[in-house]
This record gives C-alpha cells, sequence and structure tokens, in this order.
C-alpha cells in the first residue's frame, strides 16, 4: 500500500534561510505521526507545504498519491489543515461554522445532515451546537475547529500543535478524538510541544533548524538516539540543585552534558551514569542540599529529545579556527 504522506527532499528557502531543509519521510495510512522540534525548527513550514499552501523550494511533497504543487485541487479534496489559531467565526454558532465550512467544502447536500449529525455526537459537541463559538472554552474551540476540518471526510488530517494552551482533560479528550479517526483510517499527522502526546504516536520525527534529527517510534529512539544515561535527582531543592550541577559542569568537576527540571525533579545526562552518581551525590551533599535518592533511570522521550537535539546543535555549530 503507498504511503498517505510521502515528503521528499523538501525544502522551503526564505532568502538565505532554510526553514525547511531536504526533508524527506513518508507516513503510512491510518498512521499517527508526530513531528517534534522546537520553536522554528520548521514544523509549521513543512505542514503548509504538505497542506498546499505553500510551495517547496525544492523536493516533493505527495498526499494519497498527489503531488501537492501540480495536484493542489486533488489534494485538498484528501486532506484536512488545522492550523495553530483558531480560525472561525466567533459571532456564528457551532452549528452555523459546521454548515459554513460545508458550504466551502462542497458537501452536497443530501449528506450534509447526516455528516453534522455524526460528527456533533463524534466530538461530544451536540450539547453545545447552538453556542456561539466566541463563548467556547479552550478545548472546545479545538475540537469545533477539528469538526470544521473533518466535515469533508479527508484521508489525511494536518495537525499544526492542536492543543496548544488546552488544559489536560481536553488535551486527553482530543487525543481520544484522534486516536478514533485514526482507528477508522484516517492518517494523521500532528506536530506539537508535549512529550507525553508524542509518546502516543507510532512514529516521532525529531526535527531541528529544519532537517529531520531521528525518526522511530517512541521505544526505538530511547534505544538509538540517547546520547549518554539519565541520572534522576530526587532533592528537596531542585533550583539549587540545578544551580550546584550548573557550577560543577562550567568547573569541570562533573561531566554533565545537560540539565532539565521535570517537576520536583532534577535529570542530569552525564557520559556513563554508574561512574557519575557517588561524585555527584557527594557534590549535592558538599552544598548542603537534603537529597532524598540519586538514581540512573531509563530516559524519557524528552531526555532522548533533548539529546538528540543537542548532539546535532553540536554537529552543526561552526567549527573554531585555530
Amino acid at each position: 500500500m503507498d504511503a498517505a504522506i510521502k515528503a521528499e527532499g523538501l525544502t522551503k528557502q526564505f532568502g538565505d534561510l532554510a526553514a525547511v531543509d531536504s526533508l524527506s519521510f513518508h507516513v503510512e495510512p491510518g498512521e499517527i505521526y508526530g513531528l517534534v522540534g522546537p520553536d522554528g525548527a520548521g514544523k509549521t513550514t513543512t505542514l503548509r507545504m504538505l497542506a498546499s499552501i505553500m510551495d517547496p523550494t525544492e523536493g516533493q511533497a505527495i498526499i494519497t498519491g498527489h503531488d501537492t504543487r501540480t495536484a493542489a485541487g486533488l489534494v485538498k479534496d484528501d486532506l484536512a489543515y488545522m492550523s495553530q489559531r483558531f480560525g472561525l467565526y466567533t459571532d456564528l454558532s457551532v452549528q452555523e461554522n459546521i454548515e459554513l465550512y460545508a458550504d466551502l467544502y462542497g458537501v452536497p447536500r443530501g449528506e450534509r445532515d447526516r455528516r453534522i449529525d455524526d460528527l456533533l455526537d463524534f466530538s461530544y459537541m451536540r450539547p453545545f451546537k447552538k453556542r456561539l463559538a466566541g463563548n467556547l472554552s479552550g478545548g472546545m474551540k479545538q475540537k469545533l475547529q477539528l469538526v470544521c476540518a473533518l466535515i469533508h471526510t479527508p484521508k489525511v488530517l494536518l495537525l499544526d500543535e492542536p492543543t496548544n494552551g488546552v488544559d489536560p482533560v481536553s488535551r486527553r479528550e482530543f487525543w481520544q478524538l484522534i486516536y478514533g479517526l485514526a482507528d477508522s483510517g484516517v492518517t494523521v499527522l500532528v506536530t506539537t510541544h508535549y512529550m507525553d502526546e508524542a509518546e502516543l504516536c507510532e512514529r516521532v520525527g525529531f526535527i531541528d533548524q529544519g532537517k529531520l534529527v531521528a525518526l522511530d517510534t517512541p521505544e526505538n529512539l530511547a534505544r538509538t538516539h540517547m546520547h549518554g544515561d539519565v541520572i534522576e535527582i530526587d532533592a528537596a531543592n531542585p533550583p539549587r540543585v540545578m544551580a550546584a550541577l550548573s557550577g560543577a559542569r562550567r568547573q569541570g568537576e562533573l561531566p554533565v552534558e545537560e540539565l532539565a527540571m521535570y517537576g520536583a525533579q532534577v535529570h542530569a545526562i552525564v557520559p556513563d551514569g554508574a561512574t557519575n552518581l557517588g561524585p555527584l551525590r557527594r557534590l549535592l551533599e558538599r552544598e548542603g542540599i537534603p537529597v532524598r535518592s540519586v538514581t540512573v533511570i531509563a530516559p524519557t522521550l524528552e531526555d532522548v529529545f533533548i539529546s538528540a537535539i543537542r548532539a546535532h546543535s553540536a554537529e552543526t555549530a561552526p567549527q573554531s579556527q585555530a
């Protein structure tokens, strides 16, 4: 079976800046594929090219077998694109917004009522169909955008950070809808800043400076793209732990490659966890920081992401001249 989404050497140049640089990947029919990267990495530009909103400078984007540049009309029949910004009419009701998008997509009158009813039930929006879109909560606005995007029954769905700024309960509900779509055969490509969401994807691509740094299942990424071991420090004052370890790194006292706070814990990435446990604990005790535990743990996907991006940045950094 052919891939539902193909990017082949996809490049977008803005003057001297390569926002997307020779990006190649594919997404299978019915797959949930996550694209994760820092701000400015090229995620939105990639989705805009896949959606035929923007032509690539080089390379090719193919949706359900159709080139986005030469067959944009056929692509739009098979595709729905949900951007980061709420793009619906706040002075129209939920029902009126959906009907407007049905008009825009040319949904036949004979099928419209059934599709709207199905989508209102699917999204649990039926009780709110008469409410003005401007009076919806953030999570419900995102659901409404999704319903409007699905009114023409697309085969491919592109979601650009769809749950950004949405409360945790609404995020969970939104992802239940995504899983329901994938189960029905819809291909989903989603960009996200949330690593717990990335872990819900079947495959994840890390993008940095327009380049694909890593691509695999979340489980395989942890095995193949983690540079070093993760030591988790559970201490009474995480900011003090961060400051102490940052100082030790600057002084060359400990080979700490990366530091990050995870709630009440601190994660330190080091070349060899076992040999650095003792020195790390002794350093914190010397600084008078009460420590509950210092252990080597399996890396989270966020640990892997930070490690992969750091390694890529080191590879692409200009080399100083001797």
